[in-house]
């Protein structure tokens, strides 16, 4: 939030010199704080994704080593704790699980509406296959560690995909920042230089293009990238 305001602030003074345009500019400040709430979800849904396929390995070795489905989870619920702490994504989660079984909610009741809270595609994927392998008695040992094997590849794709445009969204973080570096550079190296552009009608319907033109490049260039990534 106090990002979304030094923004607002950011684009008044550069664009009008005047805190009265703040009011009519909090419209900008709403745009940053909800796609940083996107960043944000879809960052902590990457990371629990992650933290699911380790939790999923640690079940296929639990079943391996000769405990009930449900056990494993709850043994791999602990070890999760152990290896990303009390505070993760995933120990929170399976705690949930392991509660969910003491009072006789089944496992794909609970894994099906982890998928679902979640929003990942890989964890939904999951749940599906393992509620089929349940009902139809699968050898769980395998299912698992066929869809262990499919989720790991989904992360690292996504992985790769995400470091390989890290280097454009650099780039295009560079562009964003660049005018209102040249509008600093000009300001001190030539003062007064912008001075029409502000307080009167003119200025301001021409500074009022502008930041429309800058704002339409902004959510553009954000929206291929996310679309290059997701795809």
């Amino acid at each position: 939030m106090l990002r979304a305001a030094a923004c607002v602030v950011l684009v008044s003074y550069f664009f009008y010199r005047t805190p009265v345009a703040m009011i009519p500019l909090s419209f900008v400040g709403v745009m940053y704080y909800r796609k940083k709430a996107r960043e944000s979800v879809k960052r902590d849904q990457r990371e629990l994704e992650s933290q699911f396929g380790e939790a999923i390995r640690g079940v296929e070795a639990a079943l391996k080593a000769g405990y009930s489905v449900e056990n494993a989870f709850i043994q791999s619920g602990k070890d999760m704790g152990k290896q990303f702490g009390e505070n993760s994504f995933i120990y929170e989660e399976m705690e949930i699980i392991r509660k969910g079984l003491i009072i006789n909610i089944t496992l794909e009741e609970m894994l099906s509406d982890l998928g679902r809270r979640s929003g990942s595609e890989a964890i939904e994927d999951f749940a599906g296959v393992f509620a089929i392998a349940k009902r139809f008695g699968g050898s769980m040992p395998e299912v698992i560690g066929t869809a262990t094997s499919a989720i790991s590849l989904q992360i690292e794709t996504r992985e790769e995909i995400a470091a390989s445009l890290s280097g454009r969204r650099m780039e295009q973080n560079i562009m964003k920042v660049m005018p209102f570096g040249i509008l600093t550079y000009v300001g001190i190296s030539s003062p007064g230089y912008f001075d029409p552009l502000y307080g009167n009608i003119t200025g301001i319907a021409a500074m009022t293009v502008l930041l429309a033109v800058y704002l339409a490049a902004y959510i553009i260039g954000d929206r291929i990238l996310d679309r290059l990534e997701e795809e």
